[in-house]
């Protein structure tokens, strides 16, 4: 088959084990460091750990759908593959496709600048007010996100099994330095602190459901990543097996350590001032240990930040070269490096984008922007496209068949959506406005070719 051989290009070089590790650092990055105050603002109070909770149910609900895809599409391109084949390559796939392509020209290069922009903020613990880090004025964080792209497209350039090796090394920074945080706040936990909430704390009104969408975006954002292993799907060892293992194994290990880092954070430090907290690990680790604990812990939640884009910028270099590859996106991005068989115009071309965004945008609503992007086609449309594919019985290999059919795909689109308008209209309607202009562009292009229509047989 075509796509057996399109496959058969890339190096299935990583096991179980490195799946899984790439999973999660893409899922923890500097994410839970910079959006705790965000959450614990939002819903006012301890009882932010609800947030926590409903991320980690839509992570597990879609995790299935996921998991299900990925086993059965093992190819590079995630999202791509599933949706031109759920909704019929030569049908209303071939526009699915094209919009979540479409989409992620914009949202990928906007992802790994957000985490650069990030990454260039929680600096500033380590250089004070009177440093030349702030001296240099709003250029400075710039230059510094720039530059960690730059280093992010170097590292990634090399054979994927390589790669694999790296993200072993990354992921026991990842796990340590969280483990070493939640064993501080357990040996300096007060349960007062955790545990006392303002009044009518969980009176479920309005104004409740408000803070908890607001809330949800910012953990769903913390958990994105779990996915991560199926863009690589051609590059997985035995991946109808290793895929929804290292899906499932990284979705379940991160909401454990998610939970108990927050608890622990509102066990050492008083949710009123953690709210304000610009480096609200820092000053967790500050209150313990003092300031050169602090220090320390600052430069490992750096290096989580540089493993979690390091994996990000991997998964989504494979997307255009899957959709390259196919014939429907720009041929360059299908060309692999001529020894170490990787798609290295793609990387260089999406590195290049996210260097230049990373030196013009602020981290302010980029992570809301981002989610309300992916919801309507990625996300909801993949669950929906699950079920129909069981409703119409096709004769594509399941390996894996999701739990409790069709519950979890289910249960995700009501979140998806709920998280959807909880994040105001202006998001609402520019996330709609992205899909809108993608349809008139692939229309356009077409009429033009007379390639395509949704009534063909």
């Amino acid at each position: 088959m075509k796509d057996e051989k399109k496959g058969s290009r890339l190096i299935r070089g990583l096991g179980l084990r490195e799946a899984t590790a790439l999973n999660m650092i893409d899922m923890v990055g500097i994410g839970p460091f910079v959006t705790i105050p965000f959450i614990i603002g939002y819903m006012n109070g301890p009882q932010c750990i609800l947030a926590w909770v409903l991320g980690a149910v839509l992570a597990l609900s879609d995790g299935f759908v996921w998991a299900e895809l990925g086993a059965s599409m093992p190819e590079a391109g995630g999202s791509y593959v599933f949706l031109r084949e759920l909704y019929g390559r030569y049908k209303w796939g071939a526009l699915m496709s094209f919009l979540f392509i479409w989409q992620t020209v914009i949202q990928a290069p906007l992802v790994i600048a957000s985490g650069a922009i990030g990454f260039s903020q929680y600096l500033g613990y380590l250089f004070p007010s009177d440093s030349v880090y702030n001296m240099a004025g709003s250029v400075y964080p710039h230059l510094v996100s720039g530059a960690l792209v730059v280093v992010l497209v170097v590292l990634l350039y090399r054979r994927i099994t390589d790669i694999g090796k790296i993200s072993m090394f990354l992921w026991v920074i990842v796990v340590g330095t969280i483990g070493w945080l939640i064993v501080s706040g357990l040996l300096n936990f007060h349960s007062e602190l955790a545990f006392t909430y303002p009044k009518d704390a969980f009176k479920f009104d309005s104004i409740f459901f408000a803070g908890l969408g607001l809330a949800s975006v910012k953990t769903i954002y913390s958990y994105l990543g779990y996915y991560n292993v199926c863009h690589l799907g051609a590059e997985i060892k035995e991946p109808e097996r290793n895929i929804p293992r290292s899906i499932f194994i990284s979705i379940i290990g991160i909401a454990v350590l998610y939970l108990l880092m927050q608890v622990c954070i509102l066990g050492v430090i008083p949710w009123t001032v953690g709210k304000d907290s610009k480096y609200i690990v820092s000053l967790f680790f500050e209150n313990i240990y003092g300031r050169t604990a602090a220090i320390v812990a600052t430069v490992f939640i750096l290096c989580i930040a540089l493993a979690s884009l390091f994996s990000a910028m991997l998964g989504y270099s494979r997307i255009p070269y899957a959709a390259a590859e196919d014939g429907k996106f720009f041929s360059v991005f299908a060309r692999l490096h001529p020894t170490k068989k990787f798609p290295h115009m793609s990387l260089l071309i999406l590195g290049g984008t996210a260097f230049v965004f990373s030196l013009l945008f602020r981290l302010s609503e980029v992570i809301t922007a981002i989610i309300v992007m992916r919801i309507l086609v990625q996300f909801v449309g993949q669950s929906v496209g699950v079920i129909l594919l069981r409703v119409r019985k096709t004769e594509l290999k399941l390996p894996f068949r999701m739990w409790l059919f069709p519950v979890p795909a289910i249960v995700g689109i009501i979140v998806w959506m709920f998280v959807f308008f909880s994040t105001g209209w202006q998001f609402q309607m520019a996330g709609i406005g992205v899909i809108i202009l993608g349809i008139l562009i692939f229309h356009i292009q077409a009429v033009r070719n007379r390639t395509w229509s949704p009534f063909k047989n």
